[in-house]
């Protein structure tokens, strides 16, 4: 167990450190960000209720496409360097090859979030930084990367991966994504408990589902 952890880590500080050196992924996340927001805020521009109404799927919608830039890099860059075939080589778990590169993704997919409500706070004039609506990013950034690396996992061997994922990904996290929506809108809403526990069950079985999955999948999902 202590060299499973090991492995994990090491792939991820690798990918980490890597993203640290270019800022390439996370500069096109946060651009792709702020592009998002000021188009909705001037398309949105003097319609409060609009405004206020649309919050949840706009700070969704940028979590789900931002992030689906991160996940084509997710083992894209080790394909094309050679050096994925040297990873599966290697005499560790195929898991932990998922698990490294999902702390990855969702450390990158987590600052777009953060980034979304510091904006739409910002421009839209709206509270988000809500206890609560802390708990749903958390939960559905760990389902949207958890499912994302799976099938972007999936999707590295596709001949035309930048469109083979996302056409895999969204009927696949829509679970995920509907359930956010629905409790980040409960939440700034106001509304009781028994409106908003719901969604976040479904969040928290679809995480648990995504993350346990690849212990016994993931060897299968790598192989050419």
């Amino acid at each position: 167990m202590r060299n499973f952890f090991n492995a994990v880590s090491a792939i991820a500080w690798k990918d980490l450190r890597a993203e640290f050196r270019n800022r390439q992924l996370i500069s096109a996340m946060a651009l792709f960000t702020l592009l998002t927001v000021m188009i909705f805020y001037f398309t949105l521009e003097g319609q409060r209720s609009a405004q206020l109404a649309a919050l949840p799927s706009i700070l969704w919608v940028i979590v789900v496409f931002a992030g689906t830039l991160g996940l084509n890099r997710s083992l894209a860059a080790e394909r094309e360097g050679g050096s994925l075939e040297a990873l599966l080589l290697a005499p560790i778990p195929r898991a932990t090859l998922f698990y490294g590169k999902l702390i990855g993704t969702w450390l990158f997919t987590a600052v777009v979030a953060v980034l979304a409500v510091i904006l739409l706070s910002l421009l839209f004039n709206a509270t988000l930084f809500l206890p609560l609506l802390w708990v749903v990013l958390l939960f559905g950034t760990i389902g949207f990367a958890a499912t994302g690396t799976l099938l972007g996992s999936i999707a590295v061997n596709a001949s035309g991966r930048e469109t083979t994922l996302p056409i895999l990904l969204i009927p696949v996290v829509l679970p995920v994504i509907i359930s956010a929506v629905r409790a980040t809108d409960d939440i700034l809403n106001g509304r009781p408990a028994s409106d908003w526990l719901p969604s976040l069950a479904t969040l928290a079985s679809m995480d648990v589902i995504f993350l346990l999955i690849p212990l016994v999948l993931f060897e299968f999902v790598v192989e050419e």
